[in-house]
């Protein structure tokens, strides 16, 4: 039973009790009516206090004395203006009494500070006097201040966002609101621009048809690319982002404009620029390749020509020396000597000018390969050309790595005639040939040492470049391209060349040479 029907009835029974019972019976009927009263009253979640018609307390429940924080014990018969706080009273006294008179009930919200606590009184008239409701509101109240604080925050961030930005209604396709970013891109006032008909912003024809194409429900995102219109009726180049919002509960388009046309352009000049790269690539391309095939055509011929008449010089100053050799003189015999010495030379550099120039052109055929035999192959022919030296090799019996043969037998060949020099004028000499893991799992190093004249390590970054000697030709003959060529070697498999010379002379010639198929270029391994 609600408080205000529980109240009448209580004074209903009073005063029929009155007239009907002894005076004995009445006063005890009047208690049991009041303590079913109070009963009620105790079982209402809300604070409920009834006044009489002269605003004194008749009842109240528990739950009202703990949310009116009444310094007051008991309630009963005291008038309600005293009851509650002194500065609630003086606050909303008068205006709750004149409400009363004018509309028979009043509302006010009170905050008790020390409990941080908002309580809601509700005062309503009645033929018998005054019910008061008192609810706490606290929860009601803070989630409504936090909404309020939120939509300050959303609405502070969206007018200071530096991405221009506006809102739409869907239905009446008037701008919402607009944030200063996009009142700066369009060069009118927010003020200017909310409540203005979309259509305003893009050029005539063309706003109704872009957002008549957006999806009828709700959507995350749509990318749209089109024409807008500044104040001074400029057009630009835009990127609109939409997606489907709620604005003060109602459906909303959350625009999002980007200007793209210093972006479009700069596009447009970078594909330009692109095409032109392309064509100036493929002249230069084709630029080189005629170069290219001129330079070998000149190459060959050179060489061609260069051994031609070398072998003709050759050939006399054998003949020379074999028929005649007798009637000329110690000079004259010097002289013939010095001419089949430099031409034996001249062949020996047009030979590896041959191919240093030819080795990028060979066919790789990796295969797995024992370079054993192929280093006493080579130290054999050495020994031919001083049978009187002795010299000791040092090797493993087998020497088994992944590599193009021909290839690895000329820079092997070249290692190993760069060891023989070198170790010419040394008593005891060795060559050791070796095969090491690389610091990558995948390569193995092939190692080529010897305890000859070494190199002094100030110059070690020339020791690979072509005709880059760091010795005289009369102490230590050669080309000058050996090296060169056991590096082009190595790049042609993928892989490294380095040197380090030994502390009391000899040096170390390291190869690194990938194991992985696809770390060679040309054809992979045979199987």
């Amino acid at each position: 039973m609600a408080p205000l029907t529980l109240f009448k009835a209580w004074l209903k029974s009073l005063r029929g009790s009155r007239r009907a019972l002894l005076p004995g019976a009445r006063t005890g009927q009047a208690r049991a009516n009041a303590e079913a009263l109070q009963a009620g009253l105790d079982l209402s979640s809300d604070g409920i206090v009834l006044l009489d018609n002269a605003g004194r307390v008749v009842a109240f429940n528990s739950c009202a004395q703990a949310l009116m924080h009444s310094a007051l014990g008991n309630l009963r018969g005291v008038d309600f203006w005293d009851a509650v706080q002194e500065e609630i009273a003086d606050e909303y006294r008068g205006a709750t009494e004149q409400a009363l008179l004018e509309t028979g009930s009043h509302s006010f919200v009170v905050w008790h500070a020390f409990e941080n606590q908002w309580v809601d009184y509700c005062l309503r008239q009645h033929d018998n006097g005054l019910l008061v409701t008192l609810r706490d509101v606290s929860a009601v109240h803070q989630a409504s201040r936090s909404l309020r604080n939120s939509e300050s925050c959303n609405q502070t961030l969206f007018a200071a966002h530096p991405q221009a930005m506006w809102l739409l209604d869907t239905g009446s396709r008037h701008l919402l609101a607009v944030n200063n970013a996009a009142a700066a891109l369009y060069g009118l006032a927010p003020e200017a621009l909310r409540g203005a008909f979309v259509e305003s912003l893009f050029p005539e024809g063309e706003g109704a048809s872009l957002l008549d194409s957006l999806p009828p429900s709700d959507f995350q995102q749509e990318m749209r690319l089109c024409t807008q219109k500044r104040a001074d009726g400029e057009l630009m180049l835009v990127e609109l982002a939409c997606s489907s919002v709620q604005w003060d509960l109602r459906p909303a388009v959350l625009v999002s404009v980007t200007d793209v046309g210093a972006r479009h352009l700069a596009d447009a000049h970078l594909s330009r620029l692109n095409e032109e790269l392309e064509i100036r690539i493929e002249q230069c391309t084709g630029e080189l390749q005629r170069g290219r095939g001129e330079f070998d055509a000149f190459t060959s011929a050179m060489l061609h020509d260069l051994k031609a008449p070398l072998h003709v010089i050759d050939g006399f100053a054998t003949t020379l020396a074999e028929r005649h050799g007798t009637a000329l003189d110690a000079q004259g015999q010097h002289y013939l000597a010095r001419i089949q010495a430099s031409s034996l030379q001249l062949a020996r550099l047009i030979d590896d000018l041959r191919t240093l120039t030819y080795l990028p052109r060979m066919v790789m055929a990796p295969d797995r390969v024992d370079l054993a035999p192929v280093c006493l192959r080579i130290v054999a022919e050495l020994r031919k050309r001083e049978p009187a030296r002795h010299l000791v090799l040092e090797m493993e019996p087998s020497l088994p790595l992944v590599c193009d043969k021909d290839q690895l037998s000329i820079a092997l060949a070249c290692l190993l005639d760069n060891a023989w020099k070198f170790t010419s004028r040394k008593e005891q000499s060795w060559i050791r040939v070796g095969l090491m893991p690389g610091e990558n799992s995948a390569d193995i190093v092939l190692s080529v040492s010897d305890n000859g004249a070494g190199f002094d390590t100030a110059y070690t970054d020339k020791l690979f470049t072509a005709f880059e000697r760091l010795h005289s030709s009369v102490d230590f003959p050669g080309t000058g391209l050996g090296l060169a060529i056991v590096k082009r070697v190595a790049q042609l498999h993928g892989g490294e060349v380095w040197a380090v010379a030994a502390d009391k002379g000899g040096a170390s010639f390291f190869m690194s040479l990938p194991q992985e198929s696809g770390s060679v270029s040309g054809s992979p391994p045979a199987a």
